[in-house]
């Protein structure tokens, strides 16, 4: 009789609860994921997370033309540079986001991740991006190209890895990864 007098209990408790808090409707929610934007900083006219690596704006600000370039493959709305990587003189991987929140948390933003041909020459070469959950497949491009290989995208690859490849000849001159964001 106790068991079913507290079960009783707990039912009227959480029926309680759920009444005096009504549900979020989805523009809610849609606030909420878009409620902490990533902060940025202007590097010679490029957007740049302010917690991008001191590398990343190195990148930028030694070829800013190069990077705006690098966010226009990925299309309208990656403004935010997270992360890049200059190899040798090879190739420059960067990766962009839009800044929304995709799901519940904060690092849950959309990844643009393009690896730039610097040789201008073609060479097999490649990108993947995965994120920082399991259950998602990578997504990758490789193949032999002139200018750029992606762009890839993650979903939610604020916290992912970029791997970046390229091969000149039989040598190979580019097998990197990038952390993407500033996760811990």
């Amino acid at each position: 009789m106790k068991t079913v007098t507290r079960m009783g209990s707990v039912c009227a408790a959480l029926l309680a609860v759920t009444m005096a808090a009504p549900a979020a409707t989805a523009a809610d929610q849609a606030e909420l994921k878009s409620e902490r934007p990533i902060a940025t900083m202007n590097v010679k006219g490029v957007q740049v997370d302010k917690q991008a690596t001191e590398e990343t704006k190195q990148v930028i600000a030694a070829e800013p033309a190069a990077a705006a370039a690098a966010a226009n493959v990925c299309g309208s709305g990656y403004t935010i540079s997270v992360r890049a990587a200059r190899y040798g003189t090879y190739a420059t991987a960067y990766t962009w986001t839009n800044g929304k929140t995709t799901g519940d948390s904060y690092y849950d933003k959309p990844i643009c991740a393009v690896l730039f041909n610097d040789t201008g020459v073609a060479h097999y070469m490649g990108i993947r991006l995965k994120d920082n959950y399991t259950s998602t497949p990578h997504v990758e491009d490789f193949g032999t190209y002139s200018s750029y290989a992606g762009p890839v995208y993650q979903n939610k690859g604020y916290c992912g890895v970029a791997y970046s490849y390229m091969k000149v000849g039989s040598k190979v001159v580019v097998d990197n990864t990038l952390t993407v964001g500033a996760c811990n």
